[in-house]
């Protein structure tokens, strides 16, 4: 019998998504019979105790003789029971300085830590994430923070409407002006904003056409590829050559700034990758942009104007394109551009994306789970047994060193 353990959230501020529904436990319940979960006890979960409890699903708050736990966000080290396998957004694999403790305490305790992050098909595409949802959201917050800064209507936070039923049936009755909007990205969250737009009614155009038309309805264009790189040396764009060899390629974003109202970034980033624009470029006296919804919220990443992260209770700050000091948001200015930096985006709306990511992880991982060797659990694990697997060993100096 493989006993799961479903752990509760502990991060501040909490998270209230969880890795599967109630119905989603009975479901593989009965799937796999030799599979048994058990429900840690939360207060904040999407979904009550009572709920589980009502589907015959365990409630315990001791999950030490489970075999695998899973949760959403990292856990603090204290809470970890060494030697078990976890699953969980440990945010360590680009050794990020505030889970170096984290990735400390995953070593000591010989915890096997499979990173959700690291799950990928065969072909490298990832299987797990929440950011087709945090597409959906980040895509209303957006146009509602462009409403709001501009007087032009008024909707409430996506968190207190529930549902993306909800969230569609806020706008019903808007219309919204001639904006031109631009998407970045190809992954999950750029999906989540395209469906977005389209229940919404705004258009989506050619990159050409977004440069050289105006319109007399909203309208999106969505670059990826070869709409915003190019190589240095030759203006051509190759996939595998751009992902091995980023730092030979510039970012072609510079024509979009002054034909944008709203940009929602959803592109993947690292440090050598061209960012979007420079911050100097807020100066030109073309800039257009008075938006930015950072859906994928590289701080000081792709947009260098993402001076920090945001909260659900407060996603939106301003930032002054004289000095790119912090400032209050929503002023009907022109002198600031307004910042969507919330980086927990699927937790406003944490009953569906729980569903959604549950979805995925009993059709793909469960099953690898009951394999006696998988190869999508291998590459994706970074340790066990107190050292990093082969293909994480470049975190040595991160996991090992002071």
């Amino acid at each position: 019998m493989l006993r799961i353990g479903l752990i509760r959230e502990r991060k501040t501020p909490p998270d209230e998504r969880v890795a599967f529904t109630p119905r989603q436990c009975v479901h593989v319940q009965n799937f796999f019979p030799d599979v048994k979960i058990v429900v840690e006890p939360s207060p904040i979960r999407c979904y009550s105790d009572a709920e589980y409890l009502h589907h015959g699903i365990e409630v315990n708050g001791d999950l030490s003789d489970c075999d695998v736990l899973i949760g959403i966000k990292e856990q603090p080290v204290e809470a970890l029971i060494a030697g078990k396998t976890y699953f969980f957004f440990s945010h360590t694999k680009k050794k990020q300085p505030h889970n170096k403790k984290l990735m400390h305490g995953l070593i000591e305790k010989g915890i096997r830590m499979i990173d959700y992050e690291c799950l990928t098909h065969h072909d490298e595409q990832r299987i797990l994430g929440f950011g087709f949802y945090a597409g959906i959201v980040g895509a209303y917050n957006g146009l509602r923070t462009y409403g709001k800064k501009f007087d032009l209507w008024h909707v409430p936070p996506a968190h207190e409407l529930k549902s993306y039923e909800n969230i569609i049936e806020a706008y019903a009755d808007i219309r919204i002006p001639p904006l031109k909007i631009v998407l970045t990205g190809s992954g999950r969250v750029a999906s989540g904003v395209i469906d977005m737009m389209h229940h919404l009614d705004v258009e989506m155009v050619e990159p050409e056409d977004f440069l050289s038309h105006q319109y007399d309805y909203p309208v999106f264009t969505h670059l990826k590829g070869s709409d915003l790189y190019a190589r240095k040396d030759n203006a051509l764009f190759h996939r595998n050559d751009f992902h091995a060899n980023p730092d030979a390629y510039h970012c072609k974003f510079s024509s979009y700034i002054s034909q944008t109202d709203i940009l929602m970034n959803g592109i993947y980033w690292d440090n050598k990758i061209a960012r979007l624009f420079e911050k100097e470029d807020i100066r030109r006296y073309d800039w257009r942009i008075s938006v930015v919804a950072d859906i994928t919220c590289d701080v000081d990443g792709s947009v260098p104007i993402n001076i920090e992260s945001s909260t659900i209770a407060d996603p939106v700050y301003g930032v002054d394109k004289e000095t790119f000091i912090k400032t209050e948001p929503y002023r009907n200015s022109r002198s600031t551009i307004d910042m969507m930096a919330v980086d927990n985006l699927p937790n406003e709306l944490p009953r569906d994306a729980s569903k959604y990511f549950g979805t995925h992880l009993e059709k793909f991982i469960i099953p690898e789970l009951m394999r006696d060797n998988s190869d999508i659990l291998q590459r994706a694990t970074i340790c066990m047994e107190g050292r990093l697997t082969k293909k994480f060993e470049y975190l040595a100096d991160y996991a090992y060193g002071e």
